[in-house]
């Protein structure tokens, strides 16, 4: 067997990025299923959002958080980004055949064809207009209706704190009514700040739609590649984790614990792509 700089250990962390700090939810999912593991995370948030920008410029931001996560000598990589997932997953995957990276779209388009046949799609403008959510659910699913809705106010309103304003179950509710109306039986949060917004979500579309956080999905196809793998990191105590951000500010660690769910102040480290 030919040796490889990335041969994969148990003891290795896992490595995580995102254009900004959303992905730690997809963090908050992963640590919950796998408690024991050491996970890097990469925030590229000198550079966010990914949305509004072109797929060549997604590609090479990616590229980017990819070669630093690899520097860190992770064991495998988790592109928590729907819009990354979308634009550059692929070409990820065909040029790093050394390590085994996974994108949150596949799991949660799984994970929906399971629960209905009538499935929608929210997300970031770049996310929707690349149809890989639509791609990706008729993969398993071929006759599933699907209906998708850009939602570009979500994420600067979330990251404002405002989640619970007035403002933003306006705009929920302006959003989703054509969603509602289409009588969806499957919700898909295709953007890792909307588990922040969840309740409002669930409030508008109704308890009967099952909503999809990708996090879920994507953290229970982690653990089983790891076990299959032999790859889980056999410590008993509590796993470590590193913060890292291509640019800091006070407000980027308030925003971070939203999303985590943890104190990382003082933790984010500064990373030069």
């Amino acid at each position: 067997m030919q040796f490889s700089p990335y041969t994969m250990k148990n003891n290795r962390p896992i490595g995580v990025f995102d254009s900004g700090l959303g992905g730690l939810t997809v963090v908050k999912q992963l640590t919950a299923l796998l408690p024991h593991e050491d996970i890097i995370y990469l925030g590229d948030t000198a550079r966010v959002p990914y949305g509004p920008r072109a797929e060549e410029t997604i590609k090479r931001f990616s590229e980017e958080n990819t070669r630093f996560l690899l520097s860190k000598k992770v064991k495998l990589i988790v592109i928590a980004c729907n819009t990354a997932s979308a634009m550059a997953g692929a070409y990820l995957k065909n040029k790093y055949k050394e390590i085994q990276i996974f994108e949150v779209i596949s799991p949660a388009s799984k994970e929906a064809a399971k629960s209905g046949k009538y499935i929608g799609v929210i997300g970031t403008r770049g996310t929707i207009s690349n149809g890989a959510y639509e791609k990706s659910i008729r993969k398993y699913l071929p006759n599933a209706k699907i209906w998708t809705k850009a939602c570009p106010l979500f994420v600067p309103i979330i990251e404002e704190g405002e989640a619970g304003s007035p403002a933003m179950k306006l705009i929920v509710k302006d959003y989703l009514g054509e969603l509602k109306t289409s009588k969806i039986d499957t919700l898909i949060m295709g953007c890792t700040h909307y588990p922040i917004i969840k309740n409002l979500i669930l409030k508008e579309v109704g308890k009967k739609v099952k909503i999809i956080d990708p996090g879920i999905p994507v953290a229970k196809e982690v653990s089983e590649y790891l076990i299959k793998n032999k790859m889980e990191n056999d410590k008993k105590t509590k796993g470590n984790k590193e913060f890292y951000v291509t640019d800091i500010t006070a407000r980027f660690a308030e925003v971070g614990e939203m999303f985590l769910g943890e104190n990382i102040k003082g933790k984010l480290k500064k990373a030069s792509l």
